[in-house]
């Protein structure tokens, strides 16, 4: 896949993909709108956060997320929350051809707890059109498709929050860190977290439950496939490491759940493995 590609998933599902190049996001270069009846490609775009890229933009955010964007403290944070969303709303309403202001974004019940914190939802899009955005540091992804869509993208842990949090895991990628040198454990840890929650945001569940640790994506240079899903690395610049998975077969996003129809996008608040061993999460 080259740059400015789509990624139209097979009807196989489980299968893993080489890994993809997104498209580097311009404001001043939009994608036009979707055709109604289209084949059900997958599009990812990395967004450039910090100001030097000119990208930040407040013009479209809506009256919450101006007031989200302000009480970050630090500017670095200001920065990636404004640019990514404002970028999310731009290309959403490049490829329905709306005014991206004019967006309302709803939540999808969970899967596991139908509790309204599940997946964010764009309201009357039209056609079914799903999203996902991920950000940190100064990078941000995002993936759309026809059907559920997850992507994560995230900088390397240290090899102590590796250590911390690497209990979470399945079993088998627990395996397989353990048998690298500690130097290379960190970006195996780093591949493996990515596609799992890619994963479990598509299924609209985050991370619930136990599903860090039933939910078997690998940690080696080919992602494991998952039932029901295609997934596939995504290449990012050097101090990251992203994912992207996107829905093949009837798949719930918990055992026994259905995944909800409509416009969805990416899974409940986000988590990051220097949350989680902050709380003593997997040690």
């Amino acid at each position: 896949m080259t740059t400015g590609d789509t990624w139209a998933p097979s009807d196989e599902c489980g299968a893993a993909r080489p890994a993809l190049i997104p498209e580097v996001y311009d404001s001043a270069a939009l994608p036009g709108p979707l055709p109604a009846d289209g084949p059900p490609a997958v599009s990812l775009w990395l967004v450039r956060t910090v100001p030097e890229a000119g990208l930040h933009d407040t013009a479209v955010l809506d009256a919450g997320e101006r007031k989200r964007t302000a009480a970050f403290v630090r500017p670095g944070d200001r920065d990636t929350y404004a640019t990514s969303h404002s970028a999310l709303r731009r290309l959403l309403g490049a490829y329905l051809d709306r005014d991206p202001a004019a967006l309302r974004f709803v939540r999808e019940p969970c899967p596991c707890c139908d509790e309204p914190h599940g997946r964010p939802a764009l309201a009357g899009a039209g056609m079914p059109l799903h999203f996902s955005l991920s950000h940190t540091g100064d990078m941000a992804l995002i993936g759309f498709a026809r059907t559920p869509v997850g992507v994560d993208i995230e900088k390397p842990a240290s090899p102590r929050t590796v250590a911390e949090v690497s209990g979470m895991l399945h079993p088998q990628e627990r395996a397989t860190l353990d048998a690298l040198p500690e130097a290379g454990r960190p970006a195996a840890f780093a591949r493996c977290w990515t596609r799992k929650e890619a994963c479990l945001k598509g299924k609209g569940s985050g991370l619930a439950g136990d599903l860090m640790t039933t939910t078997l994506v690998g940690a080696g240079p080919v992602p494991i496939p998952v039932p029901g899903w295609e997934m596939a690395d995504v290449t990012v610049p050097d101090g990251y490491a992203a994912a992207c998975a996107v829905r093949t077969g009837g798949v719930g996003g918990c055992p026994g759940a259905g995944v909800s129809a409509g416009s969805v996008g990416p899974g409940g608040p986000p988590c990051s493995w220097a949350v989680l061993a902050a709380c003593g999460g997997g040690a």
